[in-house]
């Protein structure tokens, strides 16, 4: 689907009239979830995932069949500060290990029987440095949201962003700082491995970024613009394109859920649509789902990114609808009910 905004202003408008659930698709689940051969509650929070799934693709007794994982990847002008271990043409390295099938993404979407789509985001016109001004145009920022919003598969019944962007974990700490208040070192972790020295200069950096644009940070869109990068910008994009379609997400971690949280304090309310795939080993990140109100599904000390925890997530969703549009209702196998 082609975005329907050509400015700021065209974006902002997106989150006026947002879709909600289908509410007889969520009575039907209830319903049938109600009447399964299973003591009440016994599929634990596998039942309440099937019944949102269920409400948000529009049918009570649901199938998931067409997972897409959107990459997308971006270079920031704050990678020359030596925020990260690794040096920034790694993210073009990386990007042609996508294509190539070598990463990580690409095994566990096989698993999860995803597709996957890879976007990249003028890797050769790296992000301003955000210490020095905003690290987008307007007009880049624009481009950036269309081209994950035009990403999305207009056949896809669940959506996982992911990212790949040297640097993109001192991006994610600064618009958390900017989002939610508190100080640098709050917000800052290791991200690609960086500790000691070269962690003080990363949260030092984020430090800088916010004092450089704090006249602008009640403006969630504004600090998108100013601490972002354009991955961050064409992941929160696609959630919003998911949301307008009623396409349900799983969210990864750090970076894509600091995503996310823009589009929560444009509109609270704007993720009803999105679950937590994980909860990753990046400092920061329970602290972001805490504000969003985002209990992870799992737990397993992921810091890869990529969307590869949301990945994995894919499966449990799937075993959650499975088990609400597979099993036998107590009527149909002749059951007693207790």
């Amino acid at each position: 689907m082609k975005a329907p905004f050509t400015s700021l202003a065209g974006f902002r408008a997106v989150f006026d009239a947002l879709p909600q659930p289908d509410a007889a698709a969520l009575e039907a689940a209830t319903a049938r979830n109600g009447q399964l051969t299973k003591p009440k509650g016994a599929l634990g929070r596998l039942e309440g995932l099937a019944i949102w799934y269920a409400g948000w693709v529009g049918d009570g007794r649901p199938a998931l069949e067409r997972p897409q994982v959107a990459i997308f990847a971006g270079n920031h002008g704050i990678a020359a500060r030596g925020v990260s271990a690794f040096p920034p043409e790694v993210t073009v390295q990386m990007v042609a290990n996508y294509r190539a099938g070598g990463a990580a993404v690409n095994q566990l979407c096989k698993v999860a029987g995803a597709s996957m789509t890879v976007t990249e985001l003028d890797l050769d016109r790296p992000t301003l440095d955000f210490t020095q001004g905003p690290a987008m145009t307007e007009d880049e920022l624009v481009a950036a949201l269309a081209a994950g919003w035009e990403a999305v598969e207009d056949e896809a019944d669940l959506l996982v962003v992911g990212e790949m962007g040297i640097g993109n974990t001192t991006a994610a700490a600064a618009i958390a700082a900017a989002l939610f208040g508190g100080s640098a070192g709050e917000w800052t972790g290791r991200g690609s491995g960086v500790e000691g020295a070269a962690l003080e200069g990363k949260t030092l950096v984020v430090a800088q970024g916010l004092e450089r644009h704090a006249e602008a940070l009640s403006d969630p869109v504004e600090v998108l613009r100013r601490l972002g990068g354009r991955e961050l910008a064409a992941m929160a994009g696609a959630i919003a394109r998911a949301r307008v379609g009623r396409i349900p997400v799983i969210l990864d971690g750090f970076i894509c859920s600091a995503a996310a949280a823009v589009l929560n304090t444009i509109r609270p309310g704007a993720l009803d649509h999105a679950v937590a795939g994980h909860v990753s080993a990046e400092g920061a990140h329970p602290a972001v789902l805490a504000r969003l109100g985002k209990e992870p599904i799992l737990e397993l000390g992921m810091r890869l990114g990529e969307g590869t925890g949301a990945i994995v997530a894919i499966n449990i969703l799937r075993s959650a609808v499975a088990c609400l549009s597979g099993m036998a209702t107590f009527a149909e196998a002749g059951v007693a009910e207790g």
